[in-house]
């Protein structure tokens, strides 16, 4: 998490704008509290391949970039309408809705020059490839329009699915693709590690929908009973709480399996997966 900051702040230091308040509502948004769960599992995923870290940096710093945005953009009145992330007030409550808008516009942008930065440019076009279609049309977009659409609608569990692995699953999976890539995994790793991440994205979706339900404002920063309130299809309104709580383990248990031909070089990869469904917020 440190390393990842020490990125991120370097990148907005160096950022160039016209604009002293367009650089600070970008970097209110990155510097919030948030969990870098996304830059930790490409450091993870990088040190299962190379034991070392430091490949990774520009891949870390790019996906969490883009989750940044992202969160800036869902929060506004025209699409989740939240007022608090993490504990504080949302981008657009803190400044104004088109500042927010163009904050995350700027933090998109940021997202692939970095990426431009890396020093093993043999995997740029990769990397990029990569980030591209788990951020755009092909991935996280394209979920949160399906979310936008299937409120006061009924969806099956397969239907959620598809939803959240776009929505949520497709930047987790890049993140570990990212971080093995610059790592330099072959096939077979990739392979396995992608395995793992599909399963982590939604493992992550299910327990952020249970938290939705049992958590507490103080400890998730976040309104809780926003999905019911808005009549969003969860996994514990269509499996029930118990069912829910069953799925997400059993989600883990295949992303650690998939893990089965790494050694002790892949333990903060599974230290990630326990803690997916053991957090509180």
């Amino acid at each position: 998490m440190e390393r990842s900051d020490r990125q991120l702040d370097q990148i907005l230091s160096a950022s160039s704008t016209a604009s002293d308040r367009l650089l600070e509502a970008m970097r209110y948004s990155v510097f919030n509290g948030g969990k870098r769960f996304r830059p930790v599992l490409a450091y993870a995923a990088c040190q299962a391949i190379t034991g070392r870290v430091e490949s990774a940096d520009a891949s870390a710093a790019a996906v969490e970039l883009v989750h940044a945005y992202s969160l800036v953009h869902d929060d506004l009145p025209a699409m989740d309408d939240d007022d608090l992330r993490r504990g504080q007030p949302t981008c657009h409550i803190k400044f104004d809705e088109a500042t927010a808008i163009l904050a995350g516009d700027a933090l998109q942008t940021s997202a692939f020059s970095a990426l431009l930065s890396h020093p093993t440019p043999e995997h740029l076009p990769q990397l990029l490839s990569e980030l591209t279609a788990a951020s755009g049309a092909m991935g996280m977009v394209a979920g949160q329009m399906i979310d936008l659409s299937a409120v006061g609608h009924a969806l099956d569990v397969n239907a959620l699915e598809n939803m959240h692995q776009h929505k949520t699953g497709a930047l987790i999976r890049a993140s570990v693709r990212m971080g093995a890539i610059a790592g330099g995994a072959t096939a077979f790793q990739l392979n396995a590690l992608t395995t793992y991440a599909e399963a982590l994205g939604l493992a992550f979706q299910v327990q952020d929908d249970i938290l939705d339900v049992e958590g507490d404002i103080s400890t998730l920063g976040k309104q809780t009973g926003a999905d019911a309130a808005l009549d969003k299809p969860t996994y514990p309104a269509l499996l029930g709480l118990g069912q829910a709580k069953t799925k997400a383990r059993e989600l883990i248990d295949k992303g650690l399996s998939a893990l089965d031909s790494f050694g002790p070089e892949a333990d903060l990869l599974r230290e990630l997966a326990r803690y997916v469904i053991q957090r509180n917020h």
